[in-house]
This record gives structure tokens, sequence and C-alpha cells, in this order.
């Protein structure tokens, strides 16, 4: 199929010759004259570009999520049902998060108020907003100026899971399939429904960029203005976003969003504690697990928590499936074992035993949405309080994300105690030798490499477990 056909406010659109790198945004913004949907940072940082659609979500049943406009190639739209702001109002008369907004001035200069609007538009629509700092979570993606939080909150309190019996509520059904071929002049965008289908073009095609969510090829195409000549999408192949469980241990698809893989991994604290401030909800709407880890980014938050948790790869190709180790992952800068013609298609992640402690960290300059300076991660046994297993993995540290190899040789066997834990900590030097940038200089962050050790050997000596903050800084301030 070469036609993107989806419905847009509830009218039938298909689009002929789409430039597969075009944005939604910029389509939305200047084809059709809907220009409620802002552009701000154009990287998915600010929010204003927040549209909603319809998507499956982690128990498999449709449902309204807000995603980042700007970060969307038109083709990912084939198939879905999508609104704008402008879309909501009906027969005159407000949606009731639109009223909410109104009727809690949380509107000045009204710049990110469209964007506030859908963002409450999913929460109105959730099942699931149980607990305060949730309704914090939905709308860490967006940010205000002018207008302040608290009022824009207190909108979100009136609306959040009321889920009226509306036409919305009518519209959330499966949309049609995701499948679609499209060539316009020296650019492809090809997305199979199949893995042997994808395989074939991967086989066809050598060199072509895989993508998922496109939360970071997008600001290749929005920052760098990269034209992809073949782009093979993932989206459409439902196996790859199934999370089961199987002999010893957890299946996480390639493909799985990281919000329905932090509402599943509930086995997993430490991959759920990364996962909440991961980033802004909208992205988390889109981005993907294989994403994150094939995207090898030396400051990548899960690739320490895939190391720690001793999760392995499952890769297919053509040719057949292998089981990688995420210790060998891995290999260079920005560089992971999946050749150009494989597919990662799973993370097998194994259980975590009864007497096992496991703990994720990430130390950004802002809670939410933030790159992280560090990230760690780490896996723990003891018996008889001497280290029986130890995994000490770090981002930030090296070009890849690593283990520390010297400082848990100087664990292993030895009782956990400070004394113990500070001499080991010192050949974090050894493991390490991290660069300076504008997020941190190297002493810094082998300063910070060895404080979060220290500070998981308190917390476990203590068994404390360092909670998950309630709330979220961005509307509500540091919990006191």
């Amino acid at each position: 199929m070469s036609t993107v056909r989806f419905v847009l406010n509830d009218r039938p659109i298909s689009l002929d010759r789409v430039v597969p790198t075009q944005t939604l945004l910029r389509w939305l913004r200047d084809d059709v004259g809907l220009c409620g949907t802002k552009e701000g940072c154009a990287e998915g940082d600010c929010g204003a570009c927040t549209v909603a659609w319809v998507d499956d979500g982690p128990d498999g049943k449709p449902v309204y999520r807000a995603v980042n406009a700007c970060l969307i190639l038109l083709p990912m739209v084939h198939g879905r049902r999508l609104y704008t702001v402008e879309g909501l109002k009906q027969k005159g008369e407000l949606h009731m998060v639109q009223a909410a907004i109104v009727e809690s001035l949380g509107s000045q200069c009204g710049y990110c108020t469209p964007g506030f609007v859908m963002s409450l538009f999913e929460a109105c629509y959730r099942e699931d907003l149980r607990e305060p700092w949730q309704l914090d979570d939905q709308l860490a993606g967006n940010l205000c100026r002018c207008t302040g939080y608290r009022p824009i909150r207190e909108a979100g309190e009136k609306v959040a899971g009321k889920r009226p019996d509306d036409r919305f509520c009518a519209h959330l059904k499966t949309s049609g399939s995701r499948a679609i071929e499209l060539e316009t002049g020296v650019q492809r965008y090809y997305a199979p429904e199949t893995l042997t289908e994808i395989y074939q073009a991967l086989d066809e095609f050598p060199g072509a960029r895989v993508v998922a969510g496109a939360t970071d090829l997008g600001l290749d195409v929005t920052q760098r203005h990269i034209a992809f000549p073949n782009l093979v999408s993932v989206e459409a192949i439902p196996e790859l976003r199934v999370v089961e469980r199987i002999e010893g241990g957890w299946r996480f698809g390639a493909g799985v969003v990281l919000a329905d893989l932090e509402a599943k991994a509930t086995a997993f604290p430490s991959l759920q504690r990364m996962l909440r401030y991961f980033a802004a909800r909208p992205i988390k709407n889109r981005a993907t697990l294989g994403g994150n880890l094939c995207n090898a980014s030396p400051i990548g938050d899960l690739p320490p928590v895939m190391l720690a948790l001793g999760a392995t790869a499952v890769i297919g190709s053509s040719r057949g499936v292998r089981r990688v180790p995420f210790d060998s992952f891995f290999v260079d800068y920005r560089k992971t074992v999946v050749h150009s013609s494989e597919l990662l298609i799973a993370v097998e992640v194994p259980d975590v035993p009864p007497d096992a402690r496991t703990v994720s960290y990430k130390v950004s300059r802002r809670r939410e949405l933030d790159i992280s300076a560090v990230a760690a991660s780490f896996y723990l046994r003891l018996n008889d309080g001497k280290v029986a297993e130890v995994r000490l993995a770090y981002g930030g540290m090296a070009a890849t994300p690593k283990r520390a190899p010297a400082t848990e040789a100087a664990l292993q066997g030895k009782p956990w105690t400070l004394p113990v834990v500070r001499d080991a900590a010192s050949l974090l030097a050894k493991d390490f030798q991290p660069i300076s940038d504008h997020r941190a200089t190297a002493g810094y962050r082998q300063l910070l490499a060895m404080n979060l050790l220290l500070g998981f050997q308190q917390e476990s000596e203590r068994n404390d477990v360092a909670p998950l903050a309630p709330q979220h800084a961005g509307t509500v301030g540091v919990p006191r």
C-alpha cells in the first residue's frame, strides 16, 4: 500500500506521495492549517506539539495516548485515529478537559495550552490513574512559562480518569493495519507485518535504518535534517510488543513501548525505577525497549539495568536467531553486535532470586525528561554477610555502558561492609576513565560513581529500599 490512510478529528484522510521524513507536526501546520498544535523545541522536550491517538495499551485494549507530533513521521500515522486540539470541541461545546482549563484559569499566553489539553485528554480516558504522582507524570512532558503549574494540575484533577460516555469513548477501538510501503523520490519507508518480511527488507537494503518510535531518529530529522533513503519500521509487527513469562524469567519484545514496560515489569523494581524517570509520558508512549538498547548511547538509561540483571539479547535475521548476553552486546561507541541485516527482537531477563537485591539510580540536572550524567544499576546477593554475586553497571562513565570488573572482583567473597565497599569503590578509577562534557566533569562522574555504590551499601545494610518519589518535581515541588 502506498497511500497513507488515517482518521483525523473524525475525518478520513488519504495521502499519496508522502515524503517519509515529513513530520506529523509540519503536515498539520503547513499542509492542513491545524495550527493549534504548536512547535516549540521540535525535539520532544516541551510538549507544545502534543496530540493524541488510539494505540494498543499494556493489556491489549485500545487506549488514547498523548504523543509528540514533532517526532512522529507522517507514515507512522497510517491506520490510526488521531485527534488534535481542534477536534475536541463538539457542537459549540468545549470538551470537559478544555472547560476545566478555562475554569481553573490554566492558561495565560496560551502557547503551551493545546499541548496540556491533549496530555490531559489522555488522562481523562485512562483507567489506571490511581495515585497522585501519576497525574504529575502525565503532565511532566509539558512546559509552561507563564501560567504556573498549580491551576493546570487542578484542571487535571477535575478530569483525570473521568472517561465520559461520549464519542471519544465510542471511537476507542482497535485501529486498522499499520503495515505500509512508501516510495517517494529517493526515499523509501517500509512497515511490514511479519518478521520474515522485515528480514527480507534488511537483506535487500543493506544499511537501512530500523525505526520504532522515532524518539531518537526524529531528532536526526528535525535537528540535523537527515533525509534517510531507506527506513524500515517495526511498528506493525505485533509479536515485537509481547511481554510474556518464560521458563526462569521474562521475555520483553523489543518493540514494547516503555509506558507499557513500566506497567508490566513489576517483577523488576530496578527496571521500574529507571523507567519512572526515563522521560515524560509522551516520550514513553513512543520510545521502545529495543530502540533505547540498540541506540547504544553511553548515557542511555536502560543498558545499565540490563547489564546488572544479567539479561540476554535475542537477535533475529533470515539466517536464524541467536542469543547474546548483554555483557557482550555493546562493542564500541554507539555500536552493538547487531549486524545491519539483523534485528533485536526481544530481551530475556532472568528472575531475580528472593535473596538478591537490585536497584537503579539516575543522576541528572532535571528529574524528568533529561539525559543522565551518570546512571547506575546494581545487583547483589549475599551469603552469610559476604558477597556471593555482584554486578555493578554504569552509564555515562565510558564509551559504552559497561560493568566494573575490577570493583566487582574486589568485592567478591568479602564482607558487605562500608569499609570494604569503600576500598573496592576506589577501583572504579581503574574500571572507568570518564570524559568531561557539558553535563558533568570527569572528576564529578568518578566521585558520583563511588558515592552511588557507597549509598547502595548503606541502603542495603539498613535493609532500606530507596523509594520512588511519590510526586514529580515539575508540578508540585520536591517532597519534604
